[in-house]
């Protein structure tokens, strides 16, 4: 009787933590799984389904995971293809479950996080059948790219091809069809070693990020007194190939400092993150902080200590 009575409390154990995810204040969708994230076995049971692995790490009062919920993930198309190919999962970049990930290892979600160099929320990563990564979006999609990567990631489309170059030729936007130019881009070549950190703008024709990145995001006067700090050079994925970094979201913005990479942005941005990212490479903060969301969150209370309005999306 005792025994019995053990595996009973040791099943309920087993399945109230299955369904005790760490808090979100943003809603998922009642369609991810719940489970005990030990992740090699996650990834056998969605490949006996004939399904990836879409694992998503967010965070609670971030704008861009709202947007991913409420404006991707309320997308019929968009729904019934991330179910139809992945299991998905949601973690917590500051939670404390217990994690096993695809290699063994086993720690807390924020460990994992740490581990994985996840920079941005949404961060979403897309382990295929063997529990290798597919696909990796450092950041929010807008819908339109969003279903193309989910295609590559699932295996269906760009087969043989990078994630990058897939991406470069897979979406076709209603967009400026010339690029943008503006007064603090440098004339190429970049030169990367120079005495001043250097930015490097990839952009491309019939891209709307683009185009609001210098409709608006440049011409906010934060970001452009940052801008002033910085080397610029205005690029194409193709002069990022010639310079072997792939570039798979338009606009992306590499940092450079004494010739090395320290911080990129490839994903959708609104200009309070942009100015930050600008900030966190040109103050050297990111050599003692290498979190950006801790950065974000430590810039953002000393604005409203100032008495400044904080304002994420606008």
């Amino acid at each position: 009787m005792r025994s019995w009575l053990g595996l009973v409390l040791l099943v309920c154990a087993l399945a109230a933590h299955a369904q005790a995810p760490s808090p979100q204040a943003i809603e998922i969708p009642a369609w991810f799984s719940e489970t005990l994230l030990e992740f090699p076995e996650e990834v056998r049971d969605a490949a006996r389904e004939g399904k990836r692995l879409m694992v998503y790490f967010g965070q609670d009062g971030c704008p861009y995971c709202k947007e991913l919920m409420q404006t991707n993930f309320t997308q019929r198309a968009i729904v019934e293809n991330t179910r139809k190919h992945f299991v998905a999962v949601a973690l917590n970049i500051w939670g404390d479950r217990q994690v096993q990930w695809t290699d063994g290892r086993r720690m807390s979600e924020k460990e994992l996080t740490r581990a994985l160099k996840v920079q941005y929320t949404p961060t979403l990563l897309f382990l295929d059948e063997k529990g290798a990564i597919a696909a990796r979006l450092n950041g929010y999609y807008p819908p339109h790219r969003f279903m193309a990567a989910l295609d590559y990631a699932a295996g269906i489309a760009g087969k043989g091809m990078r994630f990058e170059e897939f991406m470069q030729t897979a979406v076709k936007e209603s967009a400026s069809p010339t690029l943008h130019d503006e007064a603090f881009f440098l004339k190429p070549p970049a030169r990367l070693d120079g005495n001043r950190p250097v930015a490097l703008v990839f952009v491309t024709p019939y891209c709307a990020s683009c185009d609001e990145l210098h409709q608006e995001g440049f011409q906010r006067p934060e970001v452009r007194k940052l801008l002033e700090r910085f080397d610029v050079y205005r690029l194409t994925p193709d002069d990022g190939r010639a310079l072997s970094l792939p570039i798979a979201y338009t606009p992306t913005i590499l940092f450079f400092e004494g010739g090395k990479e320290v911080f990129r942005i490839e994903a959708y941005l609104r200009p309070f993150h942009l100015a930050s990212a600008l900030d966190y490479v040109a103050s050297g903060a990111y050599r003692a902080e290498p979190s950006f969301q801790r950065y974000l969150q430590a810039r953002a209370e000393r604005l409203r200590e100032r008495g400044a309005s904080v304002e994420l999306w606008k």
